[in-house]
């Protein structure tokens, strides 16, 4: 045992304070927004319990191993059942279950929170279309509805303010998406016929990959964005730009970057 913790103090003094950060984490990306630390928190403490049970079934493994190796050739008493035993390989499992589920539910109403009584002043419409996506700003302050698309050789850009909360209204004309920011931790379907809607706010200013969560044609893969989290001051200059570039207006049809460089939804295998 005293080797074991020796190799493995070994093996963490060799890491570095970065290394050792996303161990921590379970090798999810910091967290950059406000629903990311409950994400976080609820990843860490499932492995936590995953650990525990699986050292004490380990455990008990090897306890059953020596205490009821064999010695001789006699056979063991034979029994037919053994009720405490089995009332309590019955009774952990349900505990366990009843645990995660409490502390997933609680942490997915904290992550899918919506406040009626304080709306956020930055409302984005998403739109997810095959194979790229469209932001609209939707009634920005001093610039109205403003919006910005992209493709997949030009990935679209999405701009948020920090420390400020946004709104995500998510739309597809086409098939089912997922709209997903990995530094965010957090990730919603992108249905056709139905808006999905969800509020967080930046924590971080950087810049951040987006990406397609669920499979949706052929070109799935090359579905990105970027994520700029910027200052305030910047973020409302960059609306003013979109107005004065004259992308102005609710843009929810796509089809300017659904089509780009011969990547038709026509006869390219992809679902329609």
């Amino acid at each position: 045992m005293a080797s074991l913790v020796g190799i493995a103090l070994l093996v963490v003094s060799g890491c570095s304070t970065e290394q050792l950060d996303t161990w921590k984490r379970g090798g999810m990306p910091p967290p950059a927004s406000d629903r990311a630390t409950h994400t976080l928190s609820l990843w860490q403490g499932a492995w936590i319990a995953a650990l525990a049970v699986g050292v004490l079934v380990w455990g008990l493994i090897i306890w059953a191993v020596i205490a009821y190796r064999r010695r001789d050739d006699s056979v063991p008493p034979q029994v037919r059942y053994h009720l405490p035993i089995e009332i309590l390989y019955s009774a952990v499992p349900f505990v366990i279950i009843a645990v995660l589920f409490f502390f997933t539910v609680r942490d997915q109403n904290a992550i899918l929170k919506v406040d009626k009584n304080d709306p956020p002043t930055n409302v984005v419409n998403v739109v997810g279309q095959q194979w790229s996506w469209t932001f609209n700003y939707e009634n920005a302050p001093g610039v109205g509805t403003v919006w910005e698309t992209g493709n997949p050789e030009h990935l679209p850009t999405l701009y948020l303010p920090v420390g400020e909360k946004v709104g995500f209204k998510l739309n597809s004309p086409d098939v089912v998406h997922s709209f997903f920011i990995p530094a965010f931790l957090f990730k919603m379907d992108v249905f056709p016929g139905k808006t999905n809607y969800f509020e967080l706010t930046p924590t971080k200013e950087g810049e951040f990959a987006g990406k397609c969560a669920e499979l949706c044609g052929v070109y799935h893969s090359r579905m990105l964005f970027t994520v700029h989290v910027v200052s305030q001051e910047k973020y409302a200059a960059h609306l003013r730009q979109l107005k004065a570039k004259g992308q102005t207006g609710l843009n929810l049809g796509g089809a300017a970057a659904r089509t780009q460089q011969g990547l038709q939804t026509e006869g390219e295998g992809g679902t329609k």
